[in-house]
């Protein structure tokens, strides 16, 4: 389900005596350099070897990394798709059977159960599916590939610790395409870096310990800027005549600045009135709308697409009772062909996107805003067949 993994600003730092090519070529050529840079490391020259010594290259690691068409769902679509009924009962019964470890992760970490419930449904159903990929194939697979390199090449290495460790297994440790392990997918670097022993075993065994996947991964969102005890996202409705221009997450007042524009919570009071926040229209000023608080931000940390963020953050909320959001009455979107299209107009007039993918992502978003502040248009970050039209 990720889009990004986690951690992806690891420097790559090679040693002076590892003369291997950064990506592509031989693949037997390019694990025996993974290898001698292990050794010249400082890893145990027997350890390596026996830690290579079965790799593969799994094209379908590349099929995978090349196809998430997913993400050019709508918001409401998404959200509709992964968030069931089943996954609702299941994340209460969860929180039930795990309340012990919930409450420790509140009281160390600041953080409510329904964030990390929300991570454990979307990224594994719970644990009950956590990929059956080659972790060490993937990741190699990944270094060896020319796209994102300096992104895996790094956990190579840090599973290579992980083994030393007694926590990974290169002919059996399976997780993610993009090489994540465990019930909350987190790659070997985090596990490293974030890896909690929350059931007291000595060992962090994020495939088989509920207790260890939810500790780790609260601590993982601790190290990336979670603030303790704020709230992260909150359904709001909007007026018809806000100015659209100070929608988006590139603009904040505090919540009670919105309030003052008109801006309400859709059920209960502003949650923070004090905390800066964002209004985040994903589907226009005609569709749903959330206030987002700075906690919402960490969401990307851990993964890059805006419709799988907002969707995690606002089931964290049903999950802590928020009602179904209003999908509203949203003017339609674009198809992923068109929205290729429209990001190649924007470009062409001087806009950064990103990659030019058919996602309608943060960047995207921020330049649609731009060209329909250009066009005179109510700049929403909405795009809209109308507006592909115009340009």
């Amino acid at each position: 389900m990720t889009a990004k993994p986690v951690a992806l600003a690891l420097a790559l730092t090679l040693s002076a005596g590892a003369a291997t090519a950064q990506c592509g070529g031989d693949f037997g050529s390019f694990v025996a350099g993974l290898q001698q840079e292990a050794v010249s490391r400082g890893h145990d020259a027997a350890a390596a070897q026996r830690f290579f010594s079965g790799v593969r290259h799994d094209p379908k690691v590349i099929q995978a990394d090349r196809a998430q068409g997913v993400f050019q769902l709508d918001f409401t679509t998404f959200a509709r798709r992964l968030i069931s009924a089943n996954r609702m009962q299941t994340g209460q019964q969860k929180a039930r059977q795990f309340a012990d470890t919930f409450a420790r992760i509140e009281r160390d970490y600041g953080i409510a159960p329904g964030v990390l419930l929300a991570f454990w449904a979307f990224e594994t159903d719970y644990g009950a599916f956590q990929g059956d990929f080659n972790t060490l194939n993937a990741l190699v697979t990944l270094s060896h590939d020319c796209r994102r390199p300096e992104l895996f090449r790094p956990q190579v290495f840090a599973a290579l610790e992980l083994y030393e460790k007694g926590d990974f297994e290169p002919a059996t440790t399976t997780g993610a395409w993009a090489g994540e392990i465990g019930m909350v997918q987190m790659l070997p670097d985090d596990i490293l870096t974030n890896g909690v022993d929350g059931d007291g075993d000595g060992h962090v065994s994020l495939k088989t310990s509920a207790p260890d996947a939810l500790m780790s991964g609260g601590n993982m969102l601790r190290s990336l800027g979670w603030r303790a005890g704020e709230p992260w996202l909150q359904e709001v409705s909007v007026p018809e005549g806000l100015d659209w221009t100070k929608t988006g997450l590139d603009h904040e007042m505090t919540a009670a600045e919105w309030q003052a524009l008109g801006v309400q919570p859709r059920s209960g009071q502003m949650m923070r009135p004090d905390l800066p926040a964002s209004v985040l229209l994903p589907q226009g000023r005609h569709g749903p709308a959330f206030l987002a608080y700075p906690n919402y931000r960490v969401y990307f940390e851990w993964n890059q697409s805006f419709v799988y963020v907002l969707t995690a953050a606002y089931f964290a909320t049903r999950l802590e009772g928020a009602p179904v959001f209003d999908p509203g009455n949203p003017d339609p979107g674009l198809s992923g062909d068109q929205m290729e299209v429209l990001q190649q107009k924007l470009v062409a007039r001087g806009h950064d996107v990103g990659d030019v993918d058919g996602i309608l992502g943060g960047k995207t978003r921020e330049a649609v805003q731009k060209v329909q502040i250009e066009l005179g248009l109510p700049a929403d970050a909405w795009p809209t067949p109308d507006l592909l039209n115009r340009l």
